[in-house]
C-alpha cells in the first residue's frame, strides 16, 4: 500500500479541491483527531487531573488507569468521574474540531467515529449527523446488562467529582441500574455486554440512509486520525466504497499511518501529518 507525506503542498491543494467539488463528505474520525486537538492521556494533562492517583497507585497515564484494579467501587468511581469529566464534558484544548466544522459546515456531511468523547457535539456539529459506533463517556448502562437502556450521566459525574475526598466518592453516589439495582458502568464497547440503545440504532439508520442517498455521487471519504485498532469500522468500508464508486475520493490524514490500497491509489489523497496542522492549512 503506497503512502504519501505532507511535505508537498500539492496534496493539500488536491484535498481542498476535492472538498469543494464533493456533493457529500463522510468524515471517519479516530483517536488521532482528538489527540491532535489536545485530548492527550499522558503528560501535563494527566498530571494536572490525576497527580494524586499517580502518587498513590503508581498510575502513569489515563489509558492504563482505566484498567487499574481498584479495591473498592468508591475508588473506582473517583477515578472514572474525573476521567469522564475531563474527556467528555470539557472542550478540547485546541480548536481542531472547530476548524473541521468551518471546513465542512456548508457541505452535506455525516460523521462516523470510534471516539467516545463527543467533541463533535461540543463543537456544534449537528447531532443527527453523528454516529458514535463505540459508545459515549456521557452514558451509563447496566453492567450485566439487564436491559437495552442507557442513561445520561452528567449530573451524577459532576456530583462524584465535587464530593470525592481522598480519591473516594461517597458510597451513596455509586451509580446503580434503575431496573435491577446492579452497578452501572460506562457505555463503551469493550465486550459483548455493550448496549446498543435506541439512539445508537437511530444513528446507524441515519448513516445508512446518508450513504444510500449519495450512492454514485461525488463523495469525499475523509478519514482523520484512524489507526489500526478497529479498521473494519471506518478504514476498510471507506476503501471499499471508494473502489465501488469511480466518482468518490478517499482522503487519509494521519501521522505515520497514511496509506491506501493500490486499487484506489488514483482516487486517493494520503497525507502523513498532524490532523490539526493539515486542517489549519486547508483553512489558510
Amino acid at each position: 500500500m503506497p503512502s504519501s507525506t505532507v511535505n508537498c503542498s500539492g496534496r493539500i491543494d488536491r484535498l481542498r479541491e476535492a472538498l469543494e467539488r464533493a456533493d457529500a463528505v463522510v468524515i471517519g474520525a479516530g483517536a488521532g483527531l482528538s489527540a491532535s486537538a489536545g485530548l492527550t492521556y499522558s503528560g501535563e494533562r494527566f498530571e494536572k487531573s490525576f497527580g494524586d492517583f499517580k502518587e498513590k497507585y503508581g498510575i502513569r497515564d489515563m489509558y492504563s488507569g482505566g484498567f487499574y484494579p481498584f479495591e473498592t467501587m468508591e475508588e473506582y468511581w473517583a477515578w472514572w468521574s474525573r476521567h469522564i469529566f475531563v474527556n467528555r464534558y470539557q472542550r478540547a484544548p485546541k480548536p481542531v474540531y472547530d476548524d473541521l466544522k468551518t471546513l465542512i459546515v456548508e457541505k452535506d456531511y455525516f460523521v462516523l467515529t470510534t471516539n467516545v468523547d463527543h467533541q463533535f457535539q461540543l463543537a456544534g456539529f449537528e447531532k443527527k449527523r453523528l454516529f458514535y459506533t463505540q459508545g459515549d463517556y456521557g452514558l451509563f448502562q447496566c453492567s450485566q446488562p439487564c436491559c437495552r437502556e442507557t442513561w445520561d450521566n452528567e449530573e451524577q459525574v459532576r456530583q462524584m467529582l465535587e464530593r470525592q475526598r481522598g480519591m473516594r466518592v461517597p458510597t451513596e453516589l455509586i451509580p446503580r441500574c434503575p431496573c435491577c439495582g446492579k452497578p452501572l458502568t460506562i457505555n463503551l464497547r469493550s465486550d459483548g455486554g455493550f448496549v446498543e440503545d435506541e439512539g445508537w440504532h437511530a444513528a446507524a439508520g441515519r448513516y445508512a440512509e446518508f450513504l444510500r442517498r449519495h450512492h454514485g455521487m461525488r463523495v469525499l471519504f475523509l478519514e482523520l486520525g484512524v489507526g489500526w485498532n478497529t479498521p473494519s469500522i471506518i478504514k476498510y468500508p471507506f476503501w471499499r466504497m471508494t473502489m465501488e464508486n469511480p466518482q468518490a475520493v478517499y482522503a487519509c490524514v494521519n501521522y505515520g499511518q497514511a496509506v491506501c490500497p493500490r486499487e484506489i491509489e488514483g482516487q486517493s489523497i494520503c497525507i502523513d501529518g498532524d490532523v490539526g496542522e493539515v486542517l489549519a492549512r486547508l483553512l489558510s
